[in-house]
């Protein structure tokens, strides 16, 4: 891998949870939430619980399902979510049916989170441009985003924004790295994908033919399987050294 990072002429990033994080996390509001509730959450439920809601939103079956079952029902699609992950938490499938609606209505009343940018995100990205990488953004968001990038001083950086709906793909799907290598105008052994989701954006970009970087600051995911993680943006230069 070593050979292949030498030659990297762009970096792409993924968006929510990588460049943009909402302070407190859904994940970490949802829990303090059921645990107050009187329900016994472990540490170990916690972790196994993010693990099921990244692979959930890398394109799976279930969301897939779920969002066909409930495209015309935002509310209901967020209340199975919430069963969803109770389930995932480890509470029975009966319980998880009946407390769901409370959940939900909770997360939707309750959950008002700062939008945060790693201050070191900023520090890299002028950094990477003014050494010459292409840079973009990957995102499995439904539609165009310049407008919050902007908002977030961000968009100057990029050479451009892909946002899944535009391509009617989603990571870990290939087409969306295709089309992203199109806009980067590299080929995909010299691209680097830099994404918080194992599932989407480490292994979609694996099986695409990019170098894939895990960044993964809360130690989420400590088994990268054989790939190359940072904790933060401050590391990526000696990686790309």
């Amino acid at each position: 891998m070593e050979d292949s990072i030498n030659n990297i002429k762009a970096v792409l990033f993924d968006l929510d949870g990588t460049l943009r994080h909402h302070l407190p996390s859904g994940g970490e509001v949802f829990v303090e939430y059921v645990r107050s509730m009187g329900f016994q959450v472990s540490e170990e439920d916690r972790i196994r619980a993010e693990h099921w809601e990244h692979f959930y939103f890398a394109s799976s079956l279930e969301i897939r399902k779920d969002s066909e079952t409930y495209k015309d029902d935002r509310s209901g699609f967020w209340v199975n979510f919430g069963r969803r992950r109770l389930v995932a938490l480890g509470l029975k499938p009966a319980d998880a049916l009946e407390l769901a609606p409370k959940v939900s209505a909770h997360m939707d009343e309750a959950y008002k989170p700062q939008v945060h940018v790693p201050p070191d995100a900023h520090t890299l990205l002028s950094s990477l441009k003014n050494e010459g990488y292409v840079l973009g953004v990957v995102s499995n968001r439904e539609t165009p985003y310049h407008d919050e990038l902007k908002e977030l001083k961000l968009d100057s950086y990029f050479k451009f924004l892909l946002a899944g709906g535009e391509v009617n793909s989603y990571k870990p799907d290939k087409i969306i790295f295709e089309r992203a290598l199109e806009l980067a105008g590299t080929s995909a052994p010299e691209t680097m994908y830099i994404g918080d989701n194992y599932f989407a954006d480490v292994m979609g970009a694996h099986r695409s033919g990019l170098i894939p970087v895990l960044y993964d600051p809360t130690s989420l995911f400590p088994d990268t399987g054989g790939f190359a993680f940072i904790r933060s943006f401050t590391e990526l230069p000696e990686l790309l050294k």
